[in-house]
């Protein structure tokens, strides 16, 4: 048993991201406990600690860690679009569409690849999504876990949601929605670790025969597969999207191996990209615990508007931003309308919207002053 943590000198209470590369296993909210911990261990104090984004236990990645005033960013973090790589495992479907739960279908069949990389675009662009049973989501004020785990039949209504890209790694293969999506570089993949939508082409086919038909044909093309090649099956695919908020990968698997003729669950998920952060910035939980211990965590401290990528700045003088972080309307100024961050030196002040040459705030920031 370990003793009481050790007593440190307070430091400044620091403002800005931590990204986090969560492990399988760990909720958001312990991960959240976790980087409380290590702060007040290493002198910080209470910090205020939000996250951008839940990732569910069995899920790994990239999870922000707002600290501070980027606190009052966790909201427009959770409307950002983020970009996953998942493994779909074909023959199998269960209760809670990954591997924690029951086994309620299986099929024999196996889809070809050519099939699955063919079929990617009927779920790219804005579809229809049923969420899994086994989500967050309230049900007349339950939430849906609680009602699924106790036998209650849970229904769960469809919602709109943009799947602004969907690709299949190594093979050229995939989509990107007209509408774009922002879904950066792919990351590489760890494919040796081995999810309702309705799709606008009609119902799943039945045969592996109708696959070529509907889905490798399109009008005006060509079949681009030879059809006396030999099938590649697929037991399993990993896939790498870029989707909105309120997208559930469970579904979109689930969906994708319907459609397929089969049935599927997810067996890996991860989360490379949130917003703007990606995977190249997450620090491990090790990392982390060395923050306890003496690390500089200014090394991995992202600042305040790191969360505000595309935003851009209104640089204020001394006396407007003292009226900006009273919440007073700023005139005059000399911009398109739109929404901006304004700074004072290196200093975030607050969101601000302009319309017409008039500037309100929107959201204040309360960052010490580093000149002071």
């Amino acid at each position: 048993m370990t003793g009481p943590e050790p007593r440190q000198e307070s430091r400044p209470h620091p403002h800005g991201w931590l990204i986090l590369d969560k492990p399988r296993g760990l909720g958001s909210t312990q991960a959240v406990a976790a980087v409380r911990r290590v702060l007040r261990k290493a002198g910080y104090g209470k910090v205020k600690v939000g996250h951008g984004g839940t990732l569910d236990p069995l899920a790994e990645g990239v999870l922000p860690i707002a600290l501070g005033e980027a606190t009052k960013l966790a909201g427009r973090m959770l409307d950002a679009s983020k970009t996953y790589a998942f493994t779909v495992q074909f023959g199998e479907e269960t209760d809670t569409l990954d591997m924690e739960g029951e086994v309620v279908a299986t099929s024999e069949r196996r889809p070809p690849l050519a099939a699955v990389a063919a079929i990617l675009e009927h779920f790219t662009g804005e579809i229809d999504q049923v969420p899994p049973s086994y989500s967050a989501l309230k049900v007349d004020g339950k939430r849906a876990y609680d009602l699924a785990r106790a036998g209650e039949e849970v229904a769960l209504a469809s919602r709109r949601v943009t799947v602004h890209s969907l690709v299949l790694p190594g093979t050229g293969r995939g989509t990107v929605s007209e509408a774009g999506g922002g879904g950066g570089s792919p990351h590489p993949l760890r494919l040796d670790e081995s999810p309702l939508h309705q799709p606008a082409a009609g119902p799943p086919p039945r045969a592996e025969e109708d696959l070529y038909s509907t889905f490798a044909t399109t009008a005006g093309r060509p079949d681009p597969f030879d059809p006396a090649a030999p099938l590649e099956l697929a037991d399993s695919v990993t896939l790498l999207a870029n989707v909105s908020k309120g997208t559930y990968i469970r579904s979109l698997a689930r969906d994708i191996a319907h459609a397929l003729g089969t049935v599927g669950h997810v067996t890996y998920l991860r989360r490379t990209q949130a917003g703007p952060f990606t995977e190249t910035r997450a620090i491990s939980l090790d990392k982390l615990e060395e923050i306890g211990n003496g690390a500089r965590l200014e090394d991995h401290l992202l600042p305040l508007e790191a969360g505000l990528d595309g935003i851009p700045a209104l640089t204020l003088d001394p006396e407007s931003a003292q009226a900006a972080r009273q919440g007073r309307v700023l005139s005059g100024m000399p911009h398109p309308d739109g929404l901006y961050l304004a700074t004072s030196g290196d200093n975030p002040v607050a969101l601000m919207e302009l319309s017409g040459g008039t500037a309100k705030v929107v959201r204040g920031f309360n960052v010490p002053d580093t000149a002071e």
